[in-house]
Order: C-alpha cells, then structure tokens, then sequence
C-alpha cells in the first residue's frame, strides 16, 4: 500500500443513533518508499544491519534511498530496521536496474508482508494501527559497485507529515491491548467532520478506528455498494461500545476507487474515544 497512497478524497459515513449521513475527508497516507532523488555515491554501500534504529524525518521515510546514520535505539528514533534481504535482480538471464519497477515492486509486496509478522497480532490489528513500513535500496551508483541489498523499516505515522518515536520492544508489539492503544489509529474529529484528521492514539484525540470491513470481489463494487457493506457492521460496533445502547455513535469510511487499486480493499469503523 504505498507510494500511490497519497491524498485523495475519501468516502465517510456518520451515523448517530441509527441516522445516516456522508461526506468526504482525507484518504490514509501510510508512509512508502519512493518520491525524493536518490544520494548517489560511488562508494560501496554496506549490507544494512537488522535491529538498526534511525531518527528519520518524514521526507527521509518518504525517500527510495538513505545515507542516514543509525542511532543508539536507546535514544530517539523514528525507524527501526525489522528485516534485510537480498534483491533478486535476474529476470529471464538479463541483470535488472535497481531502480527497475521489477526490482522496486519486488521489496514493495516483502516489506509490508514482514511487517504483519514482525509487529505480530491481527490482519486488523495492523489496519487499525499507524504502524507502517517503507523500505531503502541502494542506489544506481551503489547498485553499480554490487550492493544488492534492501532495508524494511518500521515507523509510525504521528499524524499527516510527521512521524512519531518510537520506544519499547517493537517486535509482537501489537499482541498486547497496551501496543494496540500507544499505535492505534485515532482521530481529532468525527469522520464526517472538517477538522477530522487521523492521528496515533497516544496523541490527543476524540475518536478511534475499531473495525474493519472486508469488502467482497475482486473489482471495486461502487460507492454505493462499498456504502452499504458497512454500515451494519459499523453500526453494531457503535452500540457494542455505547454505554447506552439506545443511544450512540458511529462513523463509516469506505475505501474510494484508487484506494482500491492500491490495495485498500476495506472500509474502517469508527466511535467516539
């Protein structure tokens, strides 16, 4: 889910006390390697060492390259290194640039897939977290002097543009309630709302994504049928959650159609926190 996953509309729904309602907000913007100019050097670049902490901006995470230094993981840091692997760079017998879109998708389907068991807990656990990974190649220059290498980094997303640190054992992080409420995703308003903006639930907030909705086929269903697939859902998690049951709240976001081509085949449900 990546580098494409950058602003775009997106449907919500709110619903208080079984009243219907939508409007649109900001899409998610998980972080993703690949925008930014690669740092070309002629040196070799060293295979990068697992465990590696950084303390990363956004623009860095951002980046399909970096030169950045590690960090004590004592200290601050915005990244941590869960996983190095070799790329495969052959393709039919002909050697492949490293910033050839085989060898790119190629690190782009690994590192998310690492993730979900490096952080370890649910499918959904991680949908309804701010943990994402990107990931760093070498450069051509790099490439060119045989590094063949890439780097999957876990961060977490703070709110839009900025990252948040991170502290703690991070591996199996989301096994346990006390991971899922410091890295869950939360939000300064109702989705429906202008001021709504997601935000990690360690920061101030107002509401929290409590569920998921898997939506059905392959194609993108609509609007109106993405609609429709969660309000129920959404619906009962509101009252699940309500102190009182004849009365409460609940949001709905589905996923818009290039959300889809991305790979964002759910909706989110959302309460009030």
């Amino acid at each position: 889910m990546l580098l494409a996953l950058l602003a775009v509309l997106v449907p919500v729904l709110l619903a208080c006390t079984g009243d219907d309602g939508g409007s649109e907000d900001e899409e998610d913007r998980p972080a993703s390697a690949g925008s930014s100019s690669p740092t070309a050097t002629a040196s070799p670049a060293p295979r990068p060492a697992a465990g590696a902490c950084y303390q990363l901006t956004w623009d860095q995470a951002l980046a399909p390259t970096s030169d950045a230094a590690p960090v004590r993981c004592g200290s601050r840091h915005t990244s941590v290194t869960f996983a190095v692997g070799s790329l495969d760079d052959l393709l039919a017998g002909h050697l492949l640039g490293v910033d050839s879109a085989a060898v790119q998708e190629q690190v782009a389907s690994t590192c998310p897939k690492r993730l979900r068991r490096y952080v370890g807990g649910s499918t959904e656990d991680l949908r309804l977290s701010m943990l994402r990974a990107v990931w760093f190649t070498p450069t051509v220059a790099q490439s060119d002097t045989g590094a063949s290498w890439y780097r999957c980094e876990l961060i977490a997303v703070a709110r839009d543009g900025r990252l948040a640190g991170l502290s703690g054992r991070l591996r199996g992080v989301l096994d346990g309630q006390a991971g899922r409420d410091r890295y869950g995703m939360c939000a300064t308003a109702a989705p429906d709302e202008p001021d709504f903006e997601r935000v990690i639930c360690s920061a101030r907030h107002t509401w929290r994504a409590v569920a998921t909705v898997d939506l059905p086929g392959r194609r993108y269903p609509g609007a109106a049928a993405a609609r429709r697939a969660g309000q129920g859902v959404c619906e009962d998690a509101g009252r699940d959650r309500a102190e009182d049951p004849l009365s409460f709240q609940w949001g709905y976001e589905w996923p818009t159609r290039r959300q889809w081509a991305n790979g964002q085949t759910y909706g989110r449900c959302w309460v009030p926190d």
